[in-house]
Formats: structure tokens, sequence, C-alpha cells
């Protein structure tokens, strides 16, 4: 029987159509217009999974708000570095949005992110003085220089009407607040990138299509097997570069790929659900993004927050995330995954951090029994007016955290977006979760110079990537004044000011 098995050749393979293969390959097009570029997604639309705006915090991660990035040490005193880097990061984001809305490559920016203020908000004296000693860690800096303190119960009910509504004016509160933070919805932003990249010569995109197999052959291309779902074609491509950017599939993928890097790594799965409110009078209330205090053992992507959200057009309120524990890796996975991932390789890293985080075990467990009314007790800590009629459960995004192995402990749970890269550079792969979309231009900046070294290099890439980022090559937390002219610039472009 002939072999009717479909193949193709070209420079790249993006395994999954989120923000991160739609922001790598639309870098590598920038950079080099005649590369050739193939996507391969399970689905079948771009940005379902991670980057949908239902499945994640929808917040511009500039750590203007997340108390999470600024942890305190045993000895009372907070870390400023991760918070800094962060907001570093998302500066480069806004910088390469506006070029792409300025070069006409993306459009309608008032469809993807929007103005919204950025507020975190603690209450008891020992959080509030936390919240005092990191406003005074991050304001010294040019990044946070905008960033406002108060205790002051009249100014609060200006930020946010809703949050004091019906609170006892007894209670010890604090907030600072951040009036340049944004909205961002990244599952619009990433269909636009893609929507502009599929018409360009040498790209396109395949929906439907599973990647079942990947192996690096002799010659240093990769033997790629692909499953188109719709019709049951075979399909194999040969790629010189593969990313896999495929949300909680890429461990399995790394797993298949079968290269020295990828040993020892597992992964933790995360689900969660959201309170959607449904009454309009309380969502016309809220306009900001209010951040507390994550559980103890609370995994980064649980850090409480009442958010107000722009999604299909349409204005929302949210609060959550509540975290739960599946054995699926994506929305739409399967209930296998997790038994599936588990190899010799990675068994011992991942007993070992299961053990070294009990804590995160029963704060799972113990979101997993939450009844409604524990759920909307834990929404009136923040919204103390609210009502449960008024609010409905929905099913949120599913995250992976990385497990690696550690010399010393025999495993560790990663919190974060972690990027492996083969040794020649062929195969880059993303695991993990937050911030990684509001920060996926850096990343994927950082990945091209480890895997297409000699190019990175050249005169003609670097003055590119000054073009399409004004502040490359420069510390924008060093440097206030082109902050503030990148920040105004960017604004503008973006219709933030509006």
């Amino acid at each position: 029987m002939p072999d009717t098995t479909i193949r193709t050749n070209s420079d790249v393979v993006l395994i999954g159509a989120g923000i991160m293969s739609a922001t790598l390959g639309i870098i590598l097009k920038e950079l080099q217009p005649d590369i050739t570029i193939e996507i391969y997604e399970r689905l079948d639309i771009a940005a379902a999974e991670s980057s949908d705006a239902w499945n994640n915090a929808g917040t511009g991660h500039s750590a203007f708000c997340e108390l999470n990035y600024t942890p305190e040490s045993e000895d009372g005193s907070v870390s400023a570095n991760k918070a800094i880097s962060i907001a570093e990061s998302f500066e480069v984001s806004r910088q390469f949005w506006a070029y792409l809305v300025q070069e006409n490559k993306v459009s309608s920016p008032e469809n993807f992110i929007k103005s919204i203020p950025h507020l975190s908000f603690v209450w008891g004296d020992k959080n509030v003085a936390y919240l005092k000693k990191r406003f005074e860690a991050l304001q010294s800096n040019p990044l946070f220089k905008e960033m406002v303190f108060s205790k002051d119960l009249s100014l609060l009910k200006q930020w946010m009407p809703l949050v004091m509504e019906g609170r006892d004016e007894s209670d010890k509160v604090a907030a600072t607040s951040m009036s340049i933070g944004t909205d961002v919805n990244f599952g619009e932003l990433t269909r636009n990138i893609f929507g502009y990249l599929t018409k360009l010569d040498g790209v396109t995109i395949h929906f439907h299509h599973e990647v079942t197999k990947l192996k690096q052959r002799e010659d240093k291309l990769w033997r790629i097997k692909i499953t188109d779902l719709a019709s049951g074609q075979k399909k194999k491509a040969y790629p010189k570069f593969v990313f896999i950017g495929a949300g909680g599939g890429s461990l399995p993928l790394l797993e298949k790929a079968n290269v020295i890097e990828g040993k020892g790594y597992g992964g933790f799965p995360v689900s969660g659900q959201w309170l959607k409110c449904v009454n309009p009078d309380v969502i016309a209330k809220h306009q900001a993004k209010v951040y507390g205090k994550a559980s103890v053992g609370a995994p980064p992507m649980s850090v409480p927050h009442i958010d107000s959200r722009m999604i299909n057009g349409e204005k929302q309120l949210l609060f959550g995330p509540f975290a739960g524990f599946s054995t699926r890796f994506l929305k739409n996975g399967s209930y296998s995954d997790l038994p599936l991932s588990i190899k010799p390789d990675n068994i011992i890293p991942m007993i070992a951090a299961g053990i070294k985080n009990i804590p995160l075990t029963k704060y799972l467990i113990d979101q997993v029994r939450q009844s409604p009314k524990d759920r909307i007790n834990a929404l009136k800590e923040y919204v103390p007016s609210a009502k449960a009629k008024d609010w409905v459960l929905e099913r949120a995004g599913q995250r992976v955290q990385v497990i690696k192995k550690d010399e010393k402990e025999g495993g560790i749970l990663e919190f974060g977006t972690e990027v492996i890269t083969t040794q020649d550079g062929s195969l880059s792969v993303l695991l993990g979760a937050s911030p990684g979309a509001s920060t996926a231009v850096s990343i994927m900046i950082d990945l091209i110079e480890r895997c297409f070294k000699d190019q990175f290099k050249t005169a003609e890439w670097q003055e590119k990537l000054k073009v399409m980022i004004p502040s490359y090559g420069h510390k924008l937390n060093e440097n206030p004044d082109l902050l503030a002219e990148i920040r105004k610039e960017t604004a503008a472009v973006l219709k933030l000011n509006t």
C-alpha cells in the first residue's frame, strides 16, 4: 500500500497557537522575512487554552499589584528584584505591541488592551505593615514612581467603592494604587497577530492537527509526526527549529522529544474557577484590578483578586480564582495526562517536590472541598456587600506548575515560567504559568538569542530589534527619562489615554 503521508519542510515549526507562538512567529518574521513557519494547533481556533480571556487573569502583569512578586523575608525585609524584572519586561511587551499597531500589523488596540488602575489591598496590622514596606521598596524605583500608598478610608472608597462598601470602618486596611495599570485580552491579541502573520508568504497555520511524535535526526533536522484530527491524514514535518508552546501540553511533548535537557522535568496541574458577577449594577461599581494576599501554600495563579475585565467587548466582574486539582494538563485535555507524564527520570523529583509542598496539597484539598457558601464567604472578604444571587461559578483555565530535579532537595516545584532549550538551539520548550503572557516578548527575544545565535549578533537583526523595541539595550529602571518618554509614546499608540 503506497505511503500517503504528506511531507513538508520549513525552517520553523511552532506547536501550539497561543500568545507565545504568535509572539515568536511574528518576531522571527520581522527579523528574517524569508523564514518559513508552520504552526500546528490541536484545537480549531487560536488561543483557546491558556491565552483565552476566560482562562487567565487578563492582568497586564507588571508587578504593580501582585503581592506574590514581592516576597517578605524572615527578617521582615521585602525584595523588589522580581517585581522590577517583571515590570521591565512588561514595558518591553508594550513597546512591541505599539510597534505592531504603528506598522498596521495588528489593528484596534482598544480591543486587546485598556487602562485600568492596579491596586493591592490588605487588612490587619501585619499585612498593612508589609504593604507599607513593599511600597517603600518599590516606589523608589522609576518603574513604580507613580505608586500611591494610603490607609485613608475616604481615598480608598474613591479607589474601590465596591470593596469598601459595607466594610467595618474600624478595620485596619491599606492599599496601593498604580493608575497606569492595564487589562489585556491575550486571546484577542493572539488572534490579531496570527491574522496578520498567516497572510504572509511562507507562514501556514494548521488547526485540528495534533503532534504525536518528534525526534531529531542525525542531520539535526527534526522529524515531527502529525495527525489531521479532522481527516485522519498523517503528516510529517522536517524543520530546523521547533518551539513547543502548548501550555499544559508542552511537558508531554518535551518527554516525547527525548532530549537530555528535558530529563527530570515533571508537572503538577492546577485548575481554576471564577465567581462571575451577573448583576449589571454591581459590575458598574467597580473599575480596578484589586489584588490581595494569597493563602499559605497557594500557587501564584491563585492570588485572589476582584477584577474588572473587558471580554469580547463586554464589561465583566470576576473574583477568584479558586484553585482545584485535576489530572488534566489542559482544559481540553485528558484525565490520563498526569499519570502518563510520570517517567523513570522524573518520578523522584515529583515525589520529593510533593513531600516538600504539603501546604500546597492541603490548600488544594481545601479548595476542592469548598461549598458555594464557602466561596461567597471568601468573596465577602473583598466585597462585604456581596449577595450570592449576583454571582455564578465559571470554569477558568488549567495550568501545569513545573517540577524539576534539584541536587540538594531531589526535586523542587517551580512557580513561574521555565524555558528549556537544547544545547544546539534546535528545540525550545516553554513550561509553567504566570507571568508568561505579559512578558512574552522578553521571553521570546531571550529564546531567539539562544537559538539563533549567529543571526542574532548581526547588525541587521540588532537594528531591527531597536526599531521594534526602542529601549532595546537599555534598562528602563535605570533611565527614568527614557522610561517616561516610552510610556507616553506607547500609551498614545495603544490608546491608553482615552
